[in-house]
């Protein structure tokens, strides 16, 4: 059977066009690349912003020295390496806060599983898992404008004692104002779960934490 020119050009555009397409899809993908993957459990892969007037109000502060003395890990050894890597610096900050150390570390277990450069779908960032002022959540928009507007940018939070240290001022906030651990803990964590997200922290914190030096 012979082929007549037209069905040959014809056939030469289709395969043209498909070349393109396809070399169109490899340059989109390259040009706009995924966040970093979410952790796995027992990080909670849909953290939202919370009551978003709450989680945006009084839980700035001015710039401190952010600078760790060395001190001695006082985190229980039941955690995953994943945590204990970052235990002089949960140390230092929960003492300067007044937290448990242990605490501070089941809550870093929750939020990131210890990924400091962990990203959720809702845009928190880093070890305690931060709503920053740029990416994803500068779209929320309380009744003043957007909400994290004063917060730390996605770069700064990705620096594993700078996160620290501001997640664990926020949770110290949170605890004085709320006057309990559970109800703190509601308020750090995700909007409309109740209290699961507080008894999961707590649940870890029972778990793995020393019992000797609870909250």
């Amino acid at each position: 059977m012979k082929f007549g020119p037209a069905l040959v050009i014809g056939g030469t555009l289709i395969v043209g066009l498909l070349l393109s397409l396809f070399l169109f899809t490899i340059s989109a993908g390259a040009a706009y690349p995924s966040p970093p993957p979410l952790p796995a459990d027992p990080v909670d892969p849909d953290r939202s912003a919370g009551k978003l007037e709450d989680r945006a109000a009084d839980d700035t502060f001015p710039d401190e020295d952010i600078s760790i003395s060395q001190a001695d890990c006082q985190l229980s050894h039941r955690f995953p390496a994943s945590i204990l890597q970052w235990c002089e610096l949960i140390t230092h900050y929960a003492g300067k806060r007044g937290l448990t150390p242990d605490l501070l570390a089941a809550l870093i277990w929750q939020e990131s599983g210890g990924d400091p450069l962990a990203y959720s779908r809702s845009g928190a960032v880093g070890l305690m898992q931060v709503m920053p002022s740029d990416g994803l959540a500068a779209g929320f928009v309380c009744a003043n404008g957007p909400c994290f507007s004063s917060r730390p940018t996605t770069a700064q939070l990705q620096d594993p004692e700078f996160n620290i240290a501001y997640g664990s001022r926020m949770l110290a906030g949170l605890l004085k104002r709320q006057g309990s651990l559970r109800a703190a803990l509601k308020s750090y964590g995700p909007m409309d779960v109740g209290y699961s997200y507080a008894d999961k922290v707590i649940g870890i914190f029972q778990r793995y934490g020393d019992k000797t030096r609870e909250q």
